[in-house]
């Protein structure tokens, strides 16, 4: 019964529902630990370069979420362009390019900011948009969508870091500074978008 229910499902694209299942197991240990997990494995910051916990956070980061909607944010993008591009690039590509876009992040977090924390895999949402853009690109020439998801994203983000105190934040203050800056319609957009 069980086997006939279950063999109706594909597991259709590995590398992006594997990370789906391991950021939801993380933020329902977060929730269990009252927030150690998040703190001592599911952050990356400024530690010392002797600490073993530096390098292995250095990857595991972008399976922390700082909550539900933060989660709901990143994984709708996920979700929605992930698939599509673990279909044309492969498993073993995507996980690479993750990989390299979580190290990266994480190296450049760590070198910029001396007191703060990073989590959660928006570094790996925005990775998998632009490369969405190059999905049916012709050779030698720059996609439109390239453009406009970037500009967009910038767009957002760099006015609310240029005007606000983002080394002191907590939670919910992207939303509460874009309420500020834009008004609610700014403000329900990036929560919407796990920003």
């Amino acid at each position: 019964m069980l086997k006939k229910l279950f063999g109706k499902f594909q597991y259709n694209a590995p590398a992006i529902l594997t990370l789906t299942l391991l950021c939801a197991a993380s933020l329902g240990l977060n929730y269990l630990t009252g927030g150690w997990t998040n703190k001592y494995i599911f952050s990356v910051y400024r530690t010392r370069l002797t600490d073993p916990m530096q390098y292995v956070r250095m990857i595991t980061y972008v399976i922390g979420h700082a909550d539900y909607a933060h989660f709901l944010g990143n994984f709708t993008v996920i979700l929605l362009v992930g698939p599509m591009l673990e279909e044309k690039y492969g498993s073993k590509v995507l996980i690479k390019m993750m990989a390299f876009t979580a190290i990266v992040t994480g190296v450049v977090h760590v070198l910029l900011s001396s007191d703060t924390a990073l989590l959660g895999a928006s570094g790996i949402a925005f990775m998998l948009i632009l490369l969405s853009s190059f999905a049916n690109a012709q050779k030698g020439r720059i996609p439109i969508t390239l453009i406009l998801v970037t500009v967009i994203y910038l767009v957002a983000t760099v006015p609310v870091l240029a005007l606000s105190p983002w080394m002191s934040w907590t939670d919910g203050a992207w939303p509460d500074l874009a309420a500020s800056l834009g008004g609610p319609w700014l403000a329900g957009w990036l929560a919407a978008s796990g920003v």
